[in-house]
């Protein structure tokens, strides 16, 4: 039997959950009752009541002097931030969209370009209260009594229980990141300097506190290079007609540098979603125009793909051109560092998606984590790719990247589609590890197995 937290230490939001836990009939699976969500993957249309969420939105505690914050599992990285930064301070790692929750890129995986010095967003948890599968709230921390589900939460995309809080920490910011956009011509040489930041954690006698890139083909390509500062200066803004990615781009041999306010600087890719707005027209300047600011935003355009998906209305069009449906190939995956450059040049020789963007990652110390277990002592790169390809045999592309990724020791992440066998899957995500916790926190298997919702669509 899994100890509970002490009746007096729930919240309203967390009485709420259990009680939407509890109304749920035993022979029926539980999910989340959410309205958005920044996974690609098909899910099996279901009428199963979902949990009651609704109360655990917010920020608890921010606790200045210990650099730590007491958040809600399903806050948002853009209301956490904004509860940070005025006392100076922000999450370890804050992944690229605004909408993504704190438990969700714990569970989930999540990235962002201070990842090269701080890891993972769940490694800067410190302790975290989860809903099981035995409908209660247990405490999970590096060494108590549920370390084991502590170690296997990440990963595990709610098939295990959902974190209803999380206390992690923070660091200091200063009032603008500056950046230096660095061109390559040659991809070997760009995963050169990688490897050098990582190593010395700065770049011609300049200090790097974020790294990510952009590979527009194998002879251009970019890697910024930016840092907390508070110079004074005029500051970019790319909420409006400008577009973030498009201002990397140079043909100078010496850096271009750009300022952003932190705030700016920490959704830089929210407001195109990357590079995703110009499937909407959102990037013609006269579109963007008429293109309500509020709506320039990841959460808008994920409405806009779940839509597409509802009505199939992308699929129509090819149909009326005498086309099979587009295959959506939507994907992140890390790849050791020694072998990134022989990724891209197969990548871009075989999928025709660019831009692809690149993310430098290590784990932060010798703490393995059982569900995806990447290397102590590593460098990987995030290579992210998001587009469509010409369809033909269901799920090609994706089949062949999965083959690529596994014969250069890479790993994927699991929030859009995947065509493991579960041989493979197992191997690859702790399935034997997966087994036990399964057996163990969710015995009754009131959540759906982590196979099922990756692979079979659950």
């Amino acid at each position: 039997m899994e100890r509970t937290l002490p009746a007096p230490a729930r919240t309203s939001g967390e009485q709420r959950l259990l009680d939407s836990f509890a109304a749920i009939p035993p022979t029926e699976r539980v999910r989340l009752a959410k309205r958005t969500s920044n996974l690609f993957r098909e899910r099996t249309s279901t009428r199963t009541r979902g949990l009651d969420t609704t109360g655990l939105t917010g920020v608890r505690v921010v606790d200045v002097g210990r650099q730590t914050a007491e958040v809600d599992g399903m806050c948002t990285y853009e209301d956490l931030v904004a509860a940070t930064l005025p006392h100076g301070l922000m999450p370890l790692v804050v992944p690229q969209l605004r909408t993504i929750t704190l438990g969700g890129a714990v569970t989930g995986l999540g990235i962002e370009s201070s990842s090269f010095r701080n890891g993972l967003p769940h490694e800067s948890v410190l302790e975290m209260d989860i809903l099981t599968g035995s409908g209660e709230i247990v405490t999970a921390t590096p060494d108590n009594e549920h370390a084991d589900l502590f170690r296997g939460f990440p990963n595990s995309y709610g098939s295990l229980g959902y974190a209803t809080r999380l206390r992690i920490e923070l660091e200091p910011v200063q009032r603008h990141v500056a950046l230096r956009h660095v061109r390559f011509h040659d991809l070997d040489a760009l995963c050169a300097v990688i490897a050098d930041v990582v190593a010395t954690r700065e770049h011609e006698g300049e200090r790097v506190d974020f790294v990510d890139g952009v590979v527009f083909s194998a002879d251009e390509a970019y890697l910024t290079l930016a840092r907390h500062s508070d110079d004074d200066g005029p500051t970019s803004d790319y909420t409006g007609q400008q577009v973030y990615y498009r201002s990397i781009q140079h043909d100078e041999p010496q850096p271009k540098r750009d300022l952003l306010t932190t705030l700016d600087y920490l959704w830089r890719w929210d407001t195109d979603w990357f590079w995703c707005s110009r499937a909407f027209g959102a990037q013609n300047p006269r579109v963007r125009r008429l293109w309500p600011k509020r709506w320039r935003r990841s959460s808008a355009y994920w409405k806009l793909v779940a839509l597409d998906q509802r009505t199939h209305f992308s699929d129509r069009m090819e149909a009326r051109k005498g086309n099979p449906p587009r295959e959506r190939v939507v994907q992140d995956v890390e790849i050791p560092l020694e072998h990134t450059a022989e990724f891209l040049h197969w990548f871009l020789d075989t999928v025709p998606i660019e831009p692809i963007w690149l993310c430098p990652l290590r784990l932060r110390g010798e703490r393995t984590w059982d569900l995806y277990p990447l290397r102590p002592d590593e460098t990987y790169v995030n290579i992210g790719f998001w587009s469509s390809v010409p369809g033909g045999e269901r799920g090609a592309t994706n089949r062949a990247i999965e083959r690529r990724v596994d014969e250069l020791a890479g790993h994927k992440s699991l929030y859009s589609e995947s065509f493991y066998s579960r041989e493979q899957f197992d191997a690859l995500y702790g399935g034997d590890t997966y087994a036990v916790l399964k057996a163990t926190h969710d015995p009754d298997g009131r959540f759906p197995h982590l196979y099922d919702k990756a692979v079979r669509h659950a």
